[in-house]
Formats: C-alpha cells, sequence, structure tokens
C-alpha cells in the first residue's frame, strides 16, 4: 500500500510541474505587453520599461518562473493590475460561487448516470436501453456553451420557468449571512427557504449545462461495466444461492462495475472544480471563471497563473484522494506485481 501511495504522490508532483510550466510558457509566449495594457497606449517607452522591472518581465525566464512558484507557495499571488486588487482577494471572493456550481453539477451528474445505468442494464428493455444510448450522443455531440445557449432559449425565454443568466440569485433577492459563502448552504443554515429556492433555480441551468457531456461519459461507461460484470458466473451463483435478481445486482454487480466509474468521476469533479470558463460566462455567474476570462483579455499574467496552478493542484488532489479510496475498495490494486521468468 505503500509503494502505492508513493507512486501516486510522486505521478501527481509530476503532473503539477508539467502544468506549472506549461502555464508560465503560454502566458510569456502570447503577443502584447502587459505593462502598456495597464499604462495605456499614451505611455511613454520609459513608464513601460520602468513597469516591466517593477513586475519582473525584464527578468531571465528561469528566474521569472522560480519567483512565480515560490511565491505561490508562500501565498503570495500577486497584485491583479486590471482589477486593483490582489490575487488571493480576488479567487477568494469568487471561488464559492465555482464550487457550489461544481459540486451541485457533480450531484446530478452522478445520480443521473448511475439511475440511468441501472434503468437500461437492469431488466434490458430494449428501448429503454436506446434512450439512454440516445441521450449519451447527443451530450457527447453538443458542445457545452451550445447547450447552455439552448437551455437559456428553451426554459428561460420561451418557457419561463427557470432564471436566466442573471447570475446566483434574482435582482430582488438578497445572499443570506455569508458562512461558506455558497447560498444555498448558507441559506439552509439560516433557514430561509426561499433563497434557498432562488438560488437552485439559478444553479439548475449552469449546472446542466456543464455537466451533460461528463454525464454522457459517465453512463456509457457505467452502463457497459454493469453490462459485463452482469454476465459474470460469479453473478449466477448469487442467483442459484437464492438471492433475488435485484438483490444480487445490487449487492454484486452494482459495485463491482462502479469501480472504474469512481475514477472517471474523481477526473470530472476535478474538471468541475477547475471551473467552466464558457458556462460561467454564459450565464454570468460570478465564479472563477469569469474573473479568469477577463483576466486573459487583460493579459492579467497574475490572475492567470494563478488559477492554473491552482486548478492543477486541486485536480490532482481530488484524482489521488480518488485512487487512494480506490485501493481502499479493491484490494487487487495493492497487490504487487510478481515477475515471472
Amino acid at each position: 500500500m505503500g509503494r502505492v501511495i508513493a507512486m501516486r504522490v510522486l505521478g501527481s508532483v509530476g503532473a503539477v510541474f508539467g502544468a506549472t510550466v506549461l502555464a508560465f510558457m503560454i502566458m510569456r509566449v502570447l503577443p502584447g505587453n502587459p505593462a502598456r495594457l495597464i499604462l495605456g497606449p499614451l505611455a511613454t517607452s520609459q513608464a513601460v520599461t520602468a513597469l516591466n522591472h517593477h513586475i519582473g518581465l525584464d527578468q531571465p525566464l528561469y528566474t521569472q518562473y522560480w519567483r512565480y512558484i515560490s511565491d505561490f507557495f508562500q501565498g503570495n499571488w500577486g497584485y491583479s493590475y486590471s482589477d486593483g486588487a490582489s490575487v488571493r482577494k480576488l479567487i477568494g471572493e469568487r471561488a464559492p460561487a465555482t464550487i457550489e456550481l461544481a459540486l451541485f453539477s457533480f450531484v446530478i451528474t452522478m445520480l443521473a448516470a448511475v439511475g440511468l445505468a441501472l434503468l437500461s442494464t437492469y431488466r434490458h428493455r430494449p428501448i429503454t436501453d436506446r434512450i439512454v444510448r440516445g441521450a449519451s450522443y447527443l451530450g457527447f455531440g453538443t458542445p457545452p456553451f451550445f447547450l447552455a445557449l439552448l437551455l437559456l432559449i428553451v426554459f428561460f425565454s420561451t418557457l419561463h420557468i427557470l432564471p436566466g443568466p442573471e447570475g446566483r440569485l434574482g435582482v430582488q433577492a438578497a445572499a443570506p449571512a455569508a458562512v461558506t459563502r455558497m447560498y444555498t448552504i448558507d441559506a439552509l443554515l439560516a433557514g430561509e427557504l426561499g433563497t434557498f429556492w432562488e438560488a437552485l433555480k439559478h444553479l439548475i441551468l449552469p449546472g446542466l449545462a456543464l455537466g451533460i457531456s461528463s454525464f454522457s461519459f459517465l453512463v456509457r461507461l457505467l452502463r457497459a461495466n454493469l453490462l459485463e460484470v452482469s454476465r459474470e458466473p460469479f453473478i449466477t451463483v448469487a442467483r442459484g444461492k437464492g438471492l433475488r435478481r435485484w438483490t444480487a445486482f445490487r449487492r454484486h454487480a452494482l459495485p463491482n462495475a462502479f469501480l472504474p466509474t469512481l475514477t472517471a468521476g474523481g477526473l470530472v469533479l476535478g474538471e468541475f472544480l477547475a471551473g467552466s470558463v464558457l458556462i460561467e460566462r454564459v450565464f454570468n455567474w460570478p465564479g472563477v471563471g469569469s474573473l479568469v476570462f477577463d483576466a486573459i483579455v487583460k493579459q492579467d499574467y497574475a490572475i492567470v497563473q494563478t488559477f492554473i496552478l491552482l486548478s492543477a493542484v486541486m485536480f490532482v488532489l481530488v484524482n489521488l484522494a480518488v485512487d487512494l479510496l480506490y485501493a481502499v475498495i479493491d484490494p487487487r490494486v495493492r497487490i504487487p506485481t510478481v515477475a515471472t521468468a
């Protein structure tokens, strides 16, 4: 088990290092001068040169990279010249909105994937199976931003049953007392059911748009695994011992088939937590994704680099936790491979 953990941690460190180098180099090769953007087109070349020196852009790349990494792990994430505030403060203000959207989308994605995969495979009903597979194909073939616009047209503009791109709450609704700064949780803690329902309604459309592609992947994966496991001899043995079909399916087929889906779910959660820039932009969601979109347009190095590094760290930590959980659940992962002559 210790060797498994060491290998997972080593791989995670390598992934984070690669992400930091990639982010650092991409931001440096983009056209444009951040100092010129900050000072404006009428600034003198002397002022631009002085600002470049002040923010360290005239130093060698390896010096800039080391400063970037060391400052990050010391909690100094830089200063956003475009927003006039520290990056740590800006991301801290926006992170709860992104986390709330990611968790909501992940929960409904996993529940829908498990439910429809079970419905598709338990009784082997051809019509139901075709509907589920058709829905998964549709999710795979539809870009999330296009789906977001389609959902807005149908449920907001046409049917008027869900709110549109107005952020986390309606214009007349007041935010609940800040505890976690996730409105649905804070509203429940405060006993404000009206605010909770308002915040939940605003989560539905962006949550669906964010999760539909991952749902398509997860439902197909779980469906295929359930079909494969349900044909295994141990299921026949369990049925032969007198277990009802649903009991054997739930106790033996589903747990074994769910293990690969657990690993895939970790990838999905990490992707959601990293944020979806386009979805947040379409729905005017005040999360980290919207902040990063504006920073890319303004070439604000500090925000973009910090976001990429935070996303890499978060993504790796989530998947490391899932890998370790997988090793705990499935003993076969902990068994060392014995070389054969």
